[in-house]
Order: C-alpha cells, then sequence, then structure tokens
C-alpha cells in the first residue's frame, strides 16, 4: 500500500514528535501542569508587540489582494521588505527582491533549494548532531545524507569535512546556531569551511552549495556575534523562518535567501521559485507575508531564555551532568549519564519527565532539553533531573 521507505520511516519516526506525543498522553492522564515536557522546540513565548501591530493594521485595512495567489517567489511587498532588513542589517549585504523567495517556513526553504540544485545520486553533508529532519529532506530529492562528524564540544572539524567530499558533493548543510547542540560556530571556522568549498568546488569544475539553516540565528546569549555562513560564501543560501524570532510556529513563514554575488543568483531564484509551486508549496501564506513584511526584524523578548538557560545551566552541572555549555537556540544537549541515552529516556518519562534521547540527532549518548516553555514547566524539569 505503501513505499518502502515511506514504511521505513514510519517505524522510526520523529523522535521529537513521538516523545511530545507521548507527553500529550500523560498529560491528560496526570495533568498538564505535573508532566515537565521538555522535547519539542514549540516556542510558548507570545509573539512580540511588533508583529501583534502588524498583523492588527493589515487585518484591519486589508488589501484587496490578500487572500489571493502571490508569484511563487513571494508577494513584491514581502520581498523588497525582508531584502531591505537583509541588507540594511549586514545580514546579508546587497540582498535584494531578486534574491528572495517566501517559503512556509525554513523546512520548505530547505527543500526548494535541495531541489533546484541537486540531481538524484548527488551527495549532501550534514554535520552531526543535526536536525533529525535533514536525511529525509535529502532523499526527498533522491540525494545521499553523508554524515560528517564534529568535534567533541560539536563544532565543524574541517579535516571530516574536506574528507567527506567527493566529486558527487552537492551541497553541505549548517544549522547554525546549531540544533541541538546550541552551539554558535565562530566566523574563522566558518571562513575556513567557505574557503574549502570553493577550493574544491574549483577542484571539481563545479559549484558546492552551503545551505545555512539558522532559524535560532537571533537567541545567542554570549558576546559572540552570528555570521550567517551564507554571507560568506558566494555559493551560499540562507534558509530562515520566523517560527523562533516572533513566536509563530504554526503559521509557517519563512524564505530562502542566495548570496547576491552568485554567479547564477538569477538562475538560482528562478528555479528555487518554480521549486516552491512543483513541490506544493505554491506560495508562502499571503497573510503572514503581508504581516511580517511589516516587521521583519522584531523578535521576542529573550530575556526570559536567557533566565532558563542559565537555570538549565547550573542546574546539570550542580548534578554532574557533562555538558558543552550552549552558546544559542533555547535548548541544551548534555550527556547522559551511563551512555544510553534511550534507556535515560524511559527512566526520565516514568518520572513525568519528557526529554528527546540523542540518537535521532546523530550522537548517541546525549539527550536534549528544550527550553522554550515557560518557568513553572522548567523548574518542574531542573526537581525532576535524576
Amino acid at each position: 500500500m505503501i513505499s518502502d521507505a515511506m514504511r521505513e520511516m514510519l517505524a522510526t519516526g520523529s523522535a521529537i514528535r513521538k516523545m511530545w506525543t507521548e507527553g500529550r498522553r500523560l498529560k491528560e492522564m496526570h495533568g498538564a501542569d505535573q508532566v515537565a515536557d521538555m522535547t519539542l522546540g514549540n516556542p510558548a513565548a507570545p509573539p512580540p508587540a511588533e508583529f501583534t501591530a502588524a498583523f492588527d493594521a493589515v487585518v484591519a485595512d486589508p488589501p484587496a489582494d490578500l487572500h489571493r495567489y502571490t508569484p511563487n517567489a513571494g508577494h513584491p511587498e514581502f520581498t523588497a521588505a525582508v531584502a531591505a532588513h537583509l541588507d540594511e542589517s549586514h545580514l546579508l549585504p546587497g540582498a535584494g527582491p531578486e534574491h528572495m523567495i517566501a517559503t512556509c517556513g525554513a523546512s520548505a526553504a530547505i527543500n526548494i533549494t535541495l531541489r533546484a540544485v541537486m540531481a538524484p545520486g548527488e551527495e549532501v553533508l550534514i554535520l552531526s548532531p543535526y536536525f533529525p529532519d535533514y536525511p529525509a529532506h535529502v532523499t526527498n530529492h533522491g540525494g545521499v545524507p553523508v554524515l560528517v562528524e564534529t568535534t567533541p564540544d560539536f563544532l565543524p572539524d574541517l579535516a571530516a569535512i574536506e574528507a567527506a567530499i567527493t566529486e558527487r558533493t552537492r551541497v553541505l548543510i549548517l544549522n547554525h546556531p546549531n540544533n541541538p547542540a546550541g552551539r554558535l560556530y565562530p566566523i574563522e571556522v566558518l571562513s575556513e569551511i567557505a574557503d574549502l568549498l570553493r577550493e574544491k568546488s574549483a577542484a571539481h569544475g563545479r559549484p558546492i552549495w552551503l545551505l545555512s539553516d539558522e532559524p535560532y540565528r537571533e537567541y545567542v546569549f554570549t558576546e559572540d556575534r552570528f555570521v550567517s555562513p551564507a554571507r560568506l560564501y558566494e555559493h551560499g543560501v540562507m534558509a530562515y523562518s520566523w517560527s523562533k524570532s516572533l513566536s509563530l510556529p504554526g503559521e509557517r513563514i519563512g524564505y530562502a535567501a542566495v548570496n547576491p554575488n552568485c554567479p547564477g543568483a538569477g538562475e538560482f531564484a528562478a528555479a528555487a521559485s518554480l521549486a516552491n509551486r512543483i513541490l506544493g508549496f505554491t506560495n508562502a501564506p499571503s497573510l503572514w507575508q503581508r504581516v511580517v513584511a511589516r516587521c521583519p526584524g522584531a523578535c521576542v523578548d529573550l530575556e526570559p531564555f536567557r533566565r532558563r538557560r542559565r537555570m538549565l545551566i547550573d542546574a546539570l552541572g550542580a548534578k554532574g551532568y557533562a555538558l558543552t555549555e550552549p552558546e544559542g537556540t533555547f535548548y541544551v544537549f548534555p550527556q547522559t549519564p551511563g551512555g544510553d541515552d534511550e534507556r535515560f529516556a524511559r527512566s526520565a518519562m516514568e518520572n513525568l519527565l519528557l526529554v528527546v534521547p540523542g540518537g535521532p540527532f546523530g550522537r548517541p549518548g546525549y539527550f536534549r532539553l528544550a527550553f522554550c516553555t515557560d518557568d513553572a514547566n522548567v523548574e518542574q524539569a531542573v526537581a525532576r533531573l535524576p
């Protein structure tokens, strides 16, 4: 009835979603306030005031075409406003509307990029630990995911990346800041990666693309500055979503943006726009394009996240957990006592604490905690940590 590939994916499934679903079951049994659910990156913070004002303004005086199709690449109001924000904020200097494609979140941006640049059988490098959906995104388009280990403290390993590159390598995906490890990649490391990709692209006679997945770029809690890898490399593409910065995960609005210095920027944008349609997205939601066009740089208040991050880091340290302190995102990724992350997650669940084991992220022996929930939930999780 269904394909073997889908049967296999159904059997393994998404560990994050499975734990979230289990959490809903436990909350129905014991009461929502009795379960410390630290699984899903589903921010509980309300959207910022700038977003609410923009939404109210659009709804109060809606344009005549608000609910109609937009161009596949996005409404001109959206692409102009977002490109101007990227240029003026120096996230992607020189960005113009012609470099933008409005998408149904960052996952759609990743998929249309892969569909635009990759042929079946070509390879995509994915740094481990990684967002669990990446391999499926690659195989969606006939590609071959190639997992590349990072350093023990989760930074890109240049030698490992170089060893993984072959004549069939087409894309390197960088998730920065990284989910699940929370690491912010230093600009020196990103520059070395860009230089390596230039060298290998020249040697193989065609570009290796760099796909920067960066929905957590505002969530940086140190003095270090976020720099987009897509800015540093001419064949770079930025995948972004407002799910985290505006706390809108259910609305599915984001974009793909190609480096303006890319020699084939226009061809890429045309191919990605077509991919937006033929993959079934058609266009990003028209309403949300109009709203975020009025507040592309707005962000939720990060202070509560900063406080919960410190609470978790201090509690884990006090209980003897080994942890590389995350600079960004809203996750911590400590080592699992005893090394068996699946057993640890099951044991924690018996104590009504829900965590995600590290195996599905490509790093067994670790577990992930999401601190995008409210203070009470984080305090309960701290109390229930073994």
